[in-house]
C-alpha cells in the first residue's frame, strides 16, 4: 500500500514538473477533507493537477527566502515543501506533530507550529534551512492560529476551546500571560504599528482589538457572524477578514479601527490570498467545494472554481505583501 502510495506521489510530481515549466503562475489549494492539494491556473481557472498527500491539509505558508511553501498536513504528523512557483514537490519533515497552524517570527529565527488536536504550540529554532525543536508548551484548549510582534520576540495564540489569547515569550520559551476574549477565538493578525492584536470572534459578528502590552479590550469592531481569518491588502492600512456564517468579508481600517466596507461571498469564505497589484482576491470556499475570484475594485465575485472538499489554505507566488 505504502509502495502505491508513493508511486501516485510521484507521478504527480512529474505531471506538476511539466507543468512548472509552462505556467508560473499556479494557485495552490488545500482541501484538507480529501488531503490533497489542488493546483489550478490564476489565468485561465483551469485545473491543472491534485497531488495526495497527508490527512487534512488545513494551512500553508512560504519559508523567509520564497523558496519553498510549507504544506502543514495536521493528520499527518508532516510538513510538506512545494515549489511556490509551480507547486512541484520538494521534500517532506516527518514527525512535526499535528501541525495545524504554523508560522515564521519576522527575524526569521523562530518556527512555530500549533497542534490544534494537542492542545499544545511547538516552538523550533530556525537556522534558515533546518528545524530544531526548542520547547513544547501546553495550553488550556484548541490552540488555533497565530501572531508576532514586530520584535519578534512574542507570539500570540489564540485558543478556540477556552475562548482565550494566550503570548508566549520567545526569548525564555515561555508562557507569559493568557487573556479571555470573545467566543470561538480564531484568525488574530498585528496591526501595522504594533499596537494592536485584532482577533476574529468566529462564535459571534465582530472583531476584538486587544491593546496587547495590557492585556486589555479596547474595541469591538462590529462585523459579520463568524469572524474568522484574516488577510492584509498589502498597503499597509487595510486588511480582510471572513465570516464563514454570514458569508461576507469585510474591510477593516487598521488606523483607525473601522469596518469601512463589506464584500458578498457565498459557501463560507475562509483563507484569502490577494494579487500583487491589488485587484484580485482568491478565497476558500469551506462548504460548497468552491474557491471564488473576487475583483477587489467593484467588490464582486467573478468566477466561482470547483476544488475538493472543504478547501482551507490557498496561496499564490505573485501576492501581495502580507501587512
Amino acid at each position: 500500500m505504502l509502495r502505491s502510495f508513493r508511486r501516485i506521489v510521484l507521478s504527480c510530481v512529474c505531471a506538476v514538473t511539466a507543468i512548472g515549466s509552462a505556467q508560473a503562475n499556479v494557485v495552490v489549494v488545500l482541501n484538507s477533507r480529501d488531503a490533497t492539494i489542488q493546483l489550478l491556473d490564476q489565468d485561465t481557472y483551469k485545473d491543472l493537477s491534485t497531488i495526495p498527500v497527508g490527512k487534512e491539509p488545513h494551512h500553508l505558508m512560504s519559508t523567509p527566502d520564497n523558496k519553498s511553501l510549507i504544506v502543514a498536513s495536521s493528520v499527518g504528523n508532516e510538513l510538506i515543501f512545494l515549489d511556490p512557483k509551480t507547486g512541484q514537490v520538494q521534500r517532506t519533515i516527518k514527525d512535526i506533530l499535528d501541525p495545524y497552524q504554523i508560522g515564521f517570527s519576522p527575524d526569521q529565527k523562530w518556527f512555530v507550529s500549533n497542534s490544534l488536536r494537542l492542545d499544545r504550540v511547538d516552538l523550533y529554532k530556525y537556522d534558515g534551512a533546518s528545524l530544531t525543536l526548542a520547547k513544547r508548551i501546553p495550553l488550556a484548549k484548541l490552540p488555533s492560529h497565530m501572531a508576532f510582534n514586530a520584535a519578534s520576540n512574542m507570539v500570540f495564540i489564540t485558543q478556540q476551546g477556552s475562548d482565550q489569547v494566550s503570548a508566549i515569550d520567545l526569548s525564555t520559551q515561555t508562557l507569559k500571560w493568557t487573556m479571555s476574549v470573545g467566543k470561538l477565538p480564531a484568525g488574530i493578525a498585528m496591526t501595522p504599528d504594533d499596537k494592536y492584536l485584532l482577533v476574529g470572534i468566529m462564535g459571534s459578528d465582530y472583531v476584538e482589538v486587544i491593546d496587547w502590552k495590557t492585556q486589555k479590550t479596547v474595541k469591538r469592531i462590529k462585523t459579520g457572524q463568524g469572524a474568522h481569518n484574516f488577510r492584509a491588502a498589502g498597503d499597509g492600512r487595510y486588511t480582510y477578514v471572513s465570516n464563514r456564517v454570514s458569508n461576507s468579508i469585510n474591510i477593516i481600517d487598521q488606523k483607525t479601527l473601522e469596518n469601512v466596507g463589506q464584500i458578498n461571498v457565498p459557501g463560507g469564505p475562509d483563507c484569502m490570498e490577494v494579487t500583487a497589484d491589488g485587484k484580485t482576491m482568491w478565497v476558500t470556499l469551506r462548504w460548497i467545494k468552491k474557491v471564488a475570484v473576487i475583483d477587489l475594485a467593484t467588490r464582486k465575485v467573478t468566477k466561482l472554481i470547483p476544488v475538493g472538499r472543504s478547501p482551507h489554505g490557498v496561496f499564490f507566488f505573485n501576492s501581495a505583501q502580507r501587512m
